[in-house]
């Protein structure tokens, strides 16, 4: 409530209303002045509450001990450098909060912007900008942040001197706090981290070319040793990456939990533990097949353990084998239900987060057949696999006389025509080799054609995506031998051990190992719709 809201009083106020609105305008001043006497502290840039003990830490998030402590290594001991560090893994997986408490145990300053609320390059910047400055917005300031930030290099700029600013001040803390007696809560160490979460929506930022390279650049463009980077993403690492230079950041990979896991946390802090693990028995198998999202599971789980429960007087009691059955029995009718109405949601959940980007590919024409768009991969793989192995699948799918013209720069349109037009009987017979190919199934290839194949559909993947999406200020260099040129024969070696791709014998007329896809077409068209490559374009169909 403002202080003009306050002060309008109506004529047909009371005195015992108008006096109750000018106490009501007294309190908002009071209250006004007093969070200005209260002066910033750096404990600000600490997280709320007490600290925690490192088992407390590790027995909060069961399943997650590899992780915690991997994290703690390379954070390593107080005032000490380190690399910049990119935690990945699926939606509610516990990757911020694992990284939250982290430094709620080690006790030390920290600044965290997520680019969910910080939905624009200017809002990112200015919300780090306020937090180190101990800024915040409110009536008295308008609401405005504490310095005007639209431009990168500003930003810079600016966190060069806020953070130069903080540092000192913690060095300056630490020698104070070693000189007083007490103390009621010292920070551990001068080392600030920058924490940048939900990376991946920066993705769909009219300059997420420019603002991505500047994030990953940061440790190198600041180089104060005394500032820490650790961005958070629910995609990997390699959809980030771009062909300038800079120091890649330490993966860490949160995978999703197992159902033992899930177990575990879904138990804590329930009134009947024994119950509610009973009735876990019979619901988490089932829908661990659908999600393994803990906030779904969490959000499903309440309602049917209240359908659970309706049988019983006590739920205090401990359930034997009969009472099981008869309460599973009770709960049957709604499993089936809860499981089909969790399946529609995740569907829709799933291809409406494709329709929110506005960065749909722009035909219907890659479609080969029906499948559905929320179809995802159930495994992880890079980027640079994923166009190899459609690089693979096209190779035996397609017939090799028709590379030249699939994949020419020009369609093929344009040598065509200056050739002379071949005879009903040439085109008769070209089309029975092609057809005899199709008839034996995928066919074999060398690397040379491979690797051919791939050079050519990763310049035009990154076409056809150039053509959707319209990005400012690009820094990417050009050149032939992109990002994903990158470790192609060892991509191509993990390939054939996961058994996506086979090695044929050797050619004696070639002299050269040949090998062959042996993918479906409905992993393929999975694959091609994670990378948004069309397909459809690419393969031979008579």
């Amino acid at each position: 409530m403002g202080e003009d809201e306050v002060l309008s009083v109506t004529r047909r106020t009371t005195r015992s209303s108008s006096a109750t609105a000018i106490s009501t305008k007294n309190d908002v001043v009071e209250r006004i002045k007093s969070t200005h006497i209260c002066s910033p502290s750096l404990n600000d840039l600490l997280y709320g509450g007490e600290p925690i003990d490192l088992d407390v830490l590790l027995s909060n998030f069961p399943g997650r001990h590899p992780q915690i402590r991997e994290l703690l290594q390379i954070l390593g001991p107080s005032n000490t450098p380190m690399l910049p560090i990119f935690v990945y893994g699926g939606p509610s997986t516990g990757k911020t909060s694992i990284i939250l408490q982290l430094f709620r145990y080690l006790n030390r300053p920290f600044v965290y912007s997520s680019c969910r609320t910080c939905y624009s390059p200017r809002i990112l910047f200015e919300s780090v900008l306020n937090q180190l400055s101990h800024h915040r917005k409110n009536a008295t300031n308008g609401y405005s942040s504490v310095k005007r930030c639209e431009k990168p290099s500003d930003f810079v700029n600016f966190l060069r001197e806020a953070l130069v600013s903080m540092v000192n001040r913690l060095k300056e803390n630490v020698g104070k706090s070693k000189s007083s007696k007490k103390r009621e809560r010292s920070i551990d160490g001068h080392m600030v981290y920058l924490i940048f979460d939900k990376l991946e929506l920066v993705r769909d930022w009219d300059k997420s070319s420019s603002i991505l390279p500047l994030l990953f650049n940061l440790d190198s463009i600041l180089n104060i040793p005394e500032v820490g980077l650790i961005f958070i993403s629910s995609t990997p690492p390699d959809t980030f990456y771009s062909s300038m230079g800079y120091i890649e950041p330490v993966p860490i990979y949160f995978p999703n939990y197992s159902e033992d896991d899930l177990r575990q946390i879904l138990v804590r802090n329930q009134a009947y533990p024994k119950l509610y693990s009973s009735f876990l028995d019979a619901v988490l198998r089932p829908f661990c097949r659908i999600t393994r999202r803990l906030d779904e599971l969490s959000a499903v789980f309440s309602s049917l353990f209240l359908e659970y429960c309706k049988p019983l007087n006590d739920l205090a009691v401990v359930p034997n084998e009969d009472l099981k059955r008869r309460l599973f029995s009770n709960l049957q009718p709604h499993i089936s239900l809860f499981l089909n109405e969790t399946f529609r949601v995740l569907s829709q959940s799933s291809s409406g987060a494709e329709r929110t980007k506005g960065r749909e590919l722009r035909g219907s024409k890659r479609k080969i057949g029906t499948h559905d768009e929320s179809d995802e991969l159930d495994f992880h793989m890079s980027t640079s696999a994923k166009y190899l192995l459609i690089s693979a699948f096209l190779a035996s799918r397609n017939p090799a006389t028709l590379d030249a013209s699939l994949f020419d720069s020009r369609g093929g349109s344009d040598s065509r025509k200056r050739r002379r037009k071949p005879s009903e009987t040439a085109k008769g017979q070209k089309e029975a080799e092609e057809e005899e190919l199709l008839t034996k199934g995928p066919g074999s290839f060398p690397l040379e054609r491979l690797l051919a194949i791939f050079q050519c559909i990763t310049s035009v993947a990154e076409d056809y995506l150039g053509e959707e999406v319209q990005v400012e200020d690009s820094l990417e260099v050009e050149g032939q031998d992109g990002p994903l040129m990158s470790d192609v024969l060892l991509q191509l070696s993990s390939l054939c051990n996961a058994n996506f791709i086979v090695k044929g014998g050797t050619c004696p007329l070639e002299g050269s190992t040949r090998y062959r896809s042996v993918v479906t077409e409905d992993l393929a068209l999975k694959v091609a719709k994670s990378v948004k490559f069309p397909l459809a374009k690419y393969v031979y169909r008579r």
